[in-house]
C-alpha cells in the first residue's frame, strides 16, 4: 500500500525549513520533488513549503509544472520562531483542507517538527526525508547548548517524528541504529538515499575551461577547490592550515578556489594566522548554476565537515558534484559513507586528525595520486564513483516505491 494512496490525481505537501532560492531548495529538494511527480498519478500536485528569511520576488521564481508554492516568512528558534509555526500551523491546516492534501512530506527534521504536528491533527501520514540527526549536530557544532531549550524542543520532536512516520528517507544506513540507539524507536518503513546529482549537468565538458582558467589566474596552476561555507558544521581555520602545508609543499604553483558566501574581509584572518598570502585564493559567490564550470578548474577537492559523531549519518551533497567531475577530494574522517568509500577506493585522503603530521600524510598522499595516472583516467575512475552512489536512480527507486502508482 502506498503512503497516503488515493484513487485519481494526489496532493502531497512538501516541507521546507529553507528559502525558495536557497541551495537546499533547488538542488536538494526540487529534484526529488520532480522525480515524485513522474511516480504520482496524472494531474497531481506537489505544495512546496519555504520559509523566507528576506522575502521573495515572486517574479523570478521558475515554477515547475505540478508544483504549487507557499512561502511564509522565516523566524528562528525562540519566541519568535514559536510564533512562526503556530501562524505556520493555522496556515497549513488551511492550505490541506483546501487542496485536498493527503500525504505530508518533510524535508529534514526541523521541517519535521511542523509536519508531525500537521499530520496530529489532520490524521494524514506522515514522511521524513533527509532523516538525520539535527539537534545533537547543533549541539555538537557549539550552536545550541544541550541543555538549552532549542536542543530540548527539537530532540523531543525527532523523537515523536520517528515514531510517527509512516516513510522515512535517511541520508545513510547507520541511521537506523542510531534512531533505535537514541530516539527508542525504529522507523516502520526505512529507505536510504544520499544526496544524488544530476550527472548530466556536471560532466567532463566542464574541466578546465580556459577561458575561466584566465579570468581567475588559475593557469598552469594546481588548484584545490572548496564549495561551501566556514564555520559551524564545517572547519575554519584547520582549512587554512591545511593549505598552508599543501602551499609549503607544491609551492607557488598551488592555489585555491574558494565557492562561498564569505568575502575575502571574512577570511583573510584565518588566511593570515596560517602565514598564507591571499594573492593565492580565488574567491567567488556564484549561482548554482555556474558550480559545475568552477569545481571543474580544480585538480582536487575539499570537503571540511567538523567531525563530530552526527556527521555519520549527514550526506554531503559537494561529494557527490566533485565526483561527477572526477576530482579526488580530502575529507575528514567518519562523514557519511563518503570517507570510508574515498579510503576504500583511493579516490582522495582522509584526514584521520586535525594536525600538521595528519595534514602532510593527506598532501603527500593527493600528491602521489594526482602523479599516478593521467587526468582523463582519473576522472574515468572517480566518475565512475558517482555513478555508483550518486545516480538519481537511487532516488528513483526509493520515490516509485513510495509514491509510484498502485
Amino acid at each position: 500500500m502506498k503512503a497516503g494512496t488515493t484513487n485519481g490525481p494526489r496532493n502531497i505537501l512538501v516541507l521546507t525549513y529553507w528559502g525558495y532560492s536557497d541551495a537546499l531548495v533547488q538542488t536538494y529538494t526540487l529534484p526529488y520533488v520532480r522525480i515524485m511527480l513522474r511516480h504520482l498519478p496524472t494531474g497531481s500536485k506537489v505544495h512546496l513549503v519555504t520559509l523566507e528569511k528576506q522575502g521573495t520576488d515572486r517574479g523570478v521564481l521558475a515554477v515547475d509544472p505540478g508544483v504549487v508554492l507557499h512561502h511564509y516568512p522565516y523566524k528562528p528558534f525562540g519566541a519568535k520562531g514559536l510564533g512562526m509555526m503556530l501562524g505556520l500551523l493555522l496556515s497549513l491546516y488551511r492550505v490541506v483542507r483546501r487542496d485536498r492534501i493527503d500525504t505530508i512530506h518533510a524535508w529534514c527534521t526541523p521541517a519535521g517538527m511542523i509536519g508531525y504536528l500537521l499530520s496530529l491533527v489532520t490524521g494524514l501520514p506522515l514522511i521524513i526525508d533527509s532523516y538525520e540527526p539535527h539537534a545533537e549536530a547543533m549541539v555538537e557544532n557549539g550552536t545550541w547548548s544541550r541543555n538549552g531549550a532549542a536542543f530540548r524542543i527539537l530532540f523531543l520532536f525527532e523523537r515523536l517524528q520517528t515514531k510517527r512516520a509512516k516513510v522515512v528517507i535517511a541520508a545513510a544506513e547507520g541511521m537506523r541504529e542510531y534512531a533505535r540507539k537514541v530516539y527508542g524507536y525504529e522507523p516502520i518503513r526505512f529507505h536510504v538515499k544520499p544526496a544524488c546529482v544530476d550527472l548530466t549537468k556536471f560532466s567532463k565538458k566542464h574541466l578546465k575551461q580556459s577561458e575561466l582558467l584566465g579570468q581567475l589566474g588559475l593557469e598552469n596552476k594546481l588548484v584545490a577547490v572548496y564549495a561551501g561555507k566556514f564555520g559551524g558544521i564545517y572547519l575554519d581555520q584547520e582549512v587554512f592550515d591545511l593549505l598552508r602545508v599543501a602551499r609549503d609543499h607544491w609551492g607557488p604553483r598551488f592555489h585555491v578556489l574558494l565557492l562561498t558566501g564569505h568575502g575575502q574581509a571574512e577570511l583573510e584572518p584565518f588566511m593570515e594566522r596560517a602565514g598564507l598570502d591571499p594573492a593565492m585564493f580565488a574567491i567567488r559567490s556564484v549561482p548554482h548554476k555556474d558550480i559545475p564550470d568552477h569545481i571543474g578548474l580544480g585538480d582536487f577537492a575539499l570537503t571540511p565537515v567538523r567531525p563530530v559523531p552526527t556527521k555519520r549519518y549527514c550526506t554531503p551533497i559537494k561529494d557527490g558534484e566533485y565526483w561527477a567531475l572526477g576530482l579526488p577530494v580530502v575529507i575528514t574522517k567518519e562523514i557519511s559513507d563518503d570517507s570510508a568509500i574515498i579510503r576504500e577506493n583511493d579516490i582522495g585522503c582522509v584526514l584521520d586528525g586535525l594536525d600538521q603530521q595528519s595534514y602532510k600524510v593527506a598532501v603527500q598522499h593527493m600528491d602521489k595520486l594526482l602523479n599516478s595516472t593521467s587526468r582523463e583516467a582519473m576522472f574515468d575512475r572517480i566518475r565512475a564513483i558517482a555513478e555508483k552512489y550518486r545516480h538519481f536512480s537511487i532516488a528513483e527507486a526509493v520515490y516509485k516505491d513510495i509514491y509510484g502508482r498502485a
